[in-house]
């Protein structure tokens, strides 16, 4: 269907962020699924007792999260390319309920966020339990990372005692003692809760963005759709067609077909139905 600027501008909006979104999404859903079937950290699956802990319910969000991000990007993409308002629509419903939830648990993080510090630093606590027990070296890489960005030294903050490598120390009372890691964790979540906050919010924007171009795009498609393909004329008075006296007829019939032995084209008449006419 053709479409104006507005209509394709929008098309290739939705196209580019399903694009970003796909790739979002095939990264939360595989770094679940290696966490949950990883042979490092498949028995905290299998062990009752640590069903309900921070690292397995992360696990499960992410595979969600993952999976729902992928069936989202499945009915945008289908309806930009196609240029499909069923698929379009779908895909505005689904948009609508990821930004109330990103903006929502945006608030309730900010308002919880002492109780998501203490949950935050049990996942790292999780890790670490697992590293030390099974030596998964991504999972030192994981932990590494934290140490660096936190300025932060394993769950003591004793370097003498830890395995991992800790940051280097900035000062001479750090090469024997440095903040642990669970409470940097904790305490740093709660003073950048307001960042926190506007992360999520900020997401939710961006999914509203798309929502507004996605719905463009599904009026721009209906108006296209629903515009008049056929040019109806109309008139105060009848039309009368002047038919040529009896004398005069074989002469009119016998000029449509200059060459006798041509086969003659028939074409099919044009029927008029249901066309009101104006009265003058």
């Amino acid at each position: 269907m053709a479409l104006d600027g507005c209509g394709l501008f929008c098309k290739y909006v939705l196209i580019i962020f399903n694009i970003l979104f796909a790739v979002l999404g095939f990264a939360f859903l595989g770094l679940g699924l290696w966490l949950r079937f990883s042979n490092n950290t498949r028995g905290l699956f299998e062990i009752d007792a640590l069903s309900s802990t921070t690292f397995v319910i992360a696990v499960t969000v992410l595979i969600t999260l993952g999976s729902v991000m992928l069936i989202v990007v499945v009915f945008g993409d289908y309806g930009a390319c196609n240029e499909k308002r069923c698929a379009l629509q779908v895909f505005t419903a689904l948009l609508a309920l990821l930004a109330g939830a990103a903006i929502g648990i945006g608030v309730i993080t900010y308002s919880q966020r002492v109780e998501v510090g203490l949950r935050m630093a049990e996942f790292y606590s999780s890790l670490y339990a697992l590293y030390v027990t099974n030596g998964d070296p991504i999972i030192r890489v994981t932990l590494t990372f934290i140490h660096e960005m936190l300025h932060c030294c394993g769950v003591t903050g004793v370097p003498l005692v830890e395995s991992l490598t800790c940051p280097k120390p900035q000062s001479f009372g750090e090469h024997f003692v440095m903040p642990n890691c669970p409470q940097v964790i904790s305490s740093t979540f709660d003073s950048q809760a307001p960042l926190v906050l506007g992360i999520f919010v900020g997401t939710g924007s961006l999914l509203v963005v798309a929502l507004i171009c996605s719905t463009t795009l599904s009026s721009k498609l209906r108006q296209s759709s629903s515009t008049s393909q056929y040019i109806i004329l109309t008139q105060s008075t009848p039309v009368q067609l002047a038919i040529p006296p009896p004398s005069q007829q074989q002469d009119f019939f016998s000029t449509s077909y200059p060459y006798p032995d041509q086969e003659p084209v028939v074409f099919t008449p044009l029927t008029v139905a249901n066309i009101p006419l104006t009265q003058a």
